[in-house]
């Protein structure tokens, strides 16, 4: 049997071979998504977000124990940083998440961004929809944490979660330049320290001056102490009237679209490099083209257009 018709039969196992495949790049992976593309689009994507040290992934947790007490079944893929120089990282959301490891109704997989910017890896999409097709209600991606460029989740996620903590210098500051455009819940995670109020006045005045437009969705802040457990409930709550909002609205269907399409572009680009890229590093005219271009015998414009003709000038010919 194939690796997805494994999943599909609820083989844990085989779930988290065919996640690695993803995550590692390897073509055998293409023919399971195939397989399990008409099982997803069911799960319900939450995106959580926010600069480091901000309690993301304590806040996690107590989610996954909200929505277990709620009976649904939970993914969790938490996204970790990679070291520019060793390329290593040390997954390490695991471990606070560490109560739900013997929990069948809970799958968590650890992924390294593997250079990927925006605060997401490369193969997050299809590992969400490897957990989708497992049957998991609800998804939750912890992104990396990466500050103001970390933007990514909002075209993966149905609602996107934007933590903070007060405590950080110029909260504010930290956020706005893209963050804040993107949240749909924002969060002042550790309550308990001083200058959480003010932190939560600042973020709803700055919410208060968006544009919005009639029938909009007004994001609200909300204290929580994750750590304690305190103010995930109403979270939850809020997180639910969200998604009514989306489906009421027709905006979860566009979302869908959407993220259909960005797959769909991504896919196509990074195809679309590979053929390219493979081709001239195999038969040995990438070594050509930079040592005419570090010669400065041609330029970098001219090499990917004349690089581009002769690939898909072959192709033509061939066809």
């Amino acid at each position: 049997m194939s690796l997805a018709s494994r999943i599909l039969d609820g083989e844990l196992r085989a779930a988290a071979r065919l996640m690695r495949n993803l995550d590692d790049g390897f073509r055998s992976a293409v023919d399971d998504m195939k397989e399990l593309y008409p099982h997803t689009g069911r799960a319900f994507i939450l995106g959580i977000t926010g600069p480091p040290g901000a309690g993301k992934s304590t806040l996690v947790d107590q989610l996954t124990a909200a929505y277990r007490e709620q009976g649904k079944r939970v993914g969790v893929v938490a996204i970790d940083p990679t070291s520019p120089f060793t390329g290593g990282a040390i997954l390490g959301d695991r471990i606070r998440m560490n109560r739900h490891a013997d929990d069948p109704g809970v799958f968590i997989r650890s992924l390294a961004t593997r250079g990927h910017m925006g605060g997401l890896s490369r193969s997050t999409a299809d590992v969400v929809n490897v957990m989708d097709a497992m049957g998991m209600e609800v998804v939750i991606i912890e992104t990396v944490g990466v500050g103001q460029d970390e933007i990514d989740i909002v075209r993966l996620a149905h609602t996107t979660v934007v933590v903070s903590v007060p405590g950080l210098g110029d909260d504010i500051q930290a956020i706005k330049a893209g963050v804040l455009e993107i949240g749909d819940v924002f969060v002042v995670n550790k309550a308990d320290r001083d200058g959480a109020d003010r932190t939560a006045r600042e973020l709803a005045a700055m919410l208060e001056m968006k544009k919005t437009a009639p029938g909009d969705w007004l994001p609200k802040v909300m204290m929580t102490e994750a750590s304690r457990n305190r103010g995930i409930a109403e979270l939850v709550d809020e997180i639910a009237l969200h998604r009514s909002w989306l489906a009421d609205s027709g905006t979860l269907e566009r979302i869908r679209q959407e993220r259909s399409v960005r797959h769909f572009e991504e896919l196509l680009r990074e195809r679309l490099f590979a053929e390219v890229f493979g081709h001239i590093r195999v038969n040995g005219r990438y070594r050509e083209i930079v040592e005419a271009m570090t010669s400065r015998r041609t330029d970098p414009y001219s090499a990917v257009e004349t690089v581009i003709s002769e690939r898909f000038g072959a192709l033509r010919q061939e066809s």
